[in-house]
């Protein structure tokens, strides 16, 4: 009976959720299983809706996502989540491993850059440059200061991409081994620089910009194309030029 079934998928939830990652959404939940995430729990307050969406969203993973989902009452589904996404899914997913992701981000030679956010302050920010990150192949992001590039509203922006490349926190003394291209006004027009593919592509927080320390470590400063008296970009705009630039024309697809 699906009564008994979403009894069980509520306990089993409010077991796991402490120890795993809430993928908000259906896309979340798509992108994390298609890059090998491990999913402890699914439910739905519309599994019809749902596997009616994963059909012509994601045909390659219908029967899966089919077979993951229990369908609870709405009300239960907002008592388990901190707001209802308008695909009435959530999933809870294991945290991909630390030591993995740093394997990752040191393995040298690198074939794409690692993006370094130095102390973001907004968490949307961080997840929509995960979801870059993970569109253009970049090898990982790492974050510097205090918040947590896993933090749920970041996984939400990052529509469960975090799974797609290796994202973590790291020091600032600690970055993974690579020329550093920072990101700053002063820099040379990145028009005319390559970008190495083993770069660390560094950008600073949407509030004060770069340290002065990881300034001073820069192997070269940068400079996005701006108009005069146009003071800034968004963080994650940022990112996509400067990974749209490194990718770029002549590069092998």
């Amino acid at each position: 009976m699906i009564d008994d079934e979403a009894a069980q998928a509520v306990r089993h939830w409010r077991a796991t959720a402490l120890e795993t990652v809430l993928l908000d959404g259906f896309h979340a939940l798509k992108h994390a299983l298609r890059f090998g995430a491990e999913v402890r729990a699914a439910v739905t307050s519309d599994k019809v809706a749902a596997v009616e969406l994963a059909e012509g969203l994601a045909d390659d993973l219908t029967e899966t996502i089919a077979d993951l989902l229990v369908e609870v009452e709405a009300g239960t589904l907002r008592d388990l989540v901190p707001r209802v996404h308008p695909t009435r899914v959530a999933a809870l997913a294991v945290r991909r491993g630390r030591q993995g992701n740093l394997d990752e981000l040191s393995k040298r030679p690198r074939t794409a850059p690692v993006v370094v956010l130095d102390n973001p302050r907004n968490l949307g920010n961080v997840g929509a440059v995960v979801r870059l990150a993970a569109g253009f192949g970049a090898t990982g992001v790492v974050t510097t200061g205090d918040i947590d590039p896993w933090h749920p509203n970041a996984v939400r922006s990052g529509a469960g991409l975090h799974f797609a490349t290796a994202v973590e926190r790291l020091p600032g003394d600690a970055l993974p081994e690579g020329p550093l291209y920072v990101l700053d006004a002063e820099g040379e027009d990145i028009r005319s620089v390559a970008i190495p593919d083993d770069a660390l592509l560094a950008f600073g927080s949407e509030r004060h910009g770069i340290s002065p320390e990881l300034r001073k470590r820069a192997t070269r400063l940068v400079a996005l194309p701006m108009r005069p008296q146009v003071s800034s970009y968004n963080l994650a705009t940022s990112v996509a030029m400067a990974l749209f630039h490194w990718g770029g024309p002549d590069r092998p697809a």
